[in-house]
């Protein structure tokens, strides 16, 4: 059975676990270990993770598959009826089976009632989940480079889908 609940600061540990077990295998071969390992750092760490939930808005989700979490996600609003899905991660043998689309629908019946018309995200130009993404009728907007610092970028589509 397929289950996803709401996650709260308590659960750091646990999505820090599941992305440190997704992470870096999917961007291996796109970015440069020190790249993984910077951004990591810059967007997973105990205090980032506190910072995204606490202060800046973020709702978490795990997915569950018999009671076993499975992934993650998380999003937020960008503007009156943009809402932005941040991450969306699932671990690689539970890949495939439905459990991101599962996180993917809960976000849209979450954010509906709140006015959300669109949800966008943003994903490596040479990410395979980009595939899974036009499947479940995502757009590219535009192609954009983020500096994230250090001499990095994030090198990514831009993807909205209307609710």
């Amino acid at each position: 059975m397929t289950s996803v609940r709401a996650a709260v600061i308590e659960d750091i540990a646990l999505i820090r676990e599941l992305c440190f077990s997704v992470w870096p295998q999917t961007y291996a071969g796109i970015i440069s270990q020190e790249q993984i390992n910077y951004m990591l750092e810059m967007m997973y760490s105990t205090q980032a993770l506190t910072k995204q939930m606490e202060d800046e808005g973020a709702c978490f989700i795990i997915v569950y598959a018999d009671d076993i979490p499975q992934g993650f996600a998380s999003y937020g609003q960008e503007s009156n009826n943009n809402w932005k899905l941040h991450k969306l991660y699932v671990l690689p043998q539970a890949q495939g089976k439905g459990l991101g689309k599962v996180m993917i629908d809960y976000i849209i019946r979450a954010i509906q009632p709140l006015g959300a018309k669109t949800l966008l995200l943003q994903v490596n130009r040479h990410n395979k989940a980009k595939q899974f993404y036009d499947k479940l009728g995502f757009k590219v907007l535009k192609m954009a480079d983020f500096d994230i610092g250090r001499g990095y970028f994030m090198n990514d589509y831009v993807m909205a889908l209307s609710i």
